[in-house]
């Protein structure tokens, strides 16, 4: 059998050796590009070089929130259970997904709309200023409606949800707000 390097911390030392071989020139910064190569690593796909966007002060902003402590949304269970609980609670913040719960279930029904798109409304109305989406366009439109209408002041939005159905025309509707 083929030896092969078995401690965590070397595998992925390797593959980010890797991935910065691999994507050769790029204008992100230094914090840009640990993200960027974050992405990359996850995906497996070094399109994601041309692809992501992250706007200017977009990380110091960031930043600045979650060494404040805050609460964090997330409209998907996949992305809950990426991010990392600990860091989180040594900066005195927290992460949560309300898709799931019975009474988001129970409005998106009465009113015919999605669960994303109820599960924002929660968030906004608990004052929630981080949003994480990685799977529905609904979601974030809805959190763009709601800011609109003066429902919710988002302080930062990570943009990234899925699909053929809203999902590139949202993000681009993302860019255009001062968040």
């Amino acid at each position: 059998m083929k030896d092969y390097i078995k401690k965590p911390m070397d595998i992925e030392k390797r593959s980010f050796e890797i991935i910065e071989e691999e994507m050769g020139k790029h204008n992100f910064s230094e914090e840009e590009l640990k993200i960027v190569k974050r992405v990359i690593h996850t995906t497996a796909d070094f399109e994601y070089k041309d692809l992501i966007y992250i706007k200017e002060g977009a990380i110091e902003a960031a930043k600045e929130i979650l060494t404040k402590g805050t609460k964090i949304y997330t409209d998907t269970n996949m992305a809950l259970s990426g991010i990392n609980k600990k860091a989180l609670k040594d900066l005195n913040s927290t992460v949560q997904c309300f898709v799931s719960r019975e009474d988001v279930a129970l409005i998106a029904k009465d009113r015919g709309i999605t669960r994303s798109m109820a599960a924002v409304e929660l968030a906004a109305e608990e004052g929630i200023e981080f949003f994480v989406f990685g799977n529905a366009p609904t979601a974030l439109y809805k959190l763009m409606e709601l800011m609109k209408e003066g429902k919710a002041n988002p302080k930062f939005i990570i943009g990234v949800p899925v699909g053929f159905v809203g999902a590139a025309e949202s993000k681009r509707e993302l860019e255009k707000l001062d968040v």
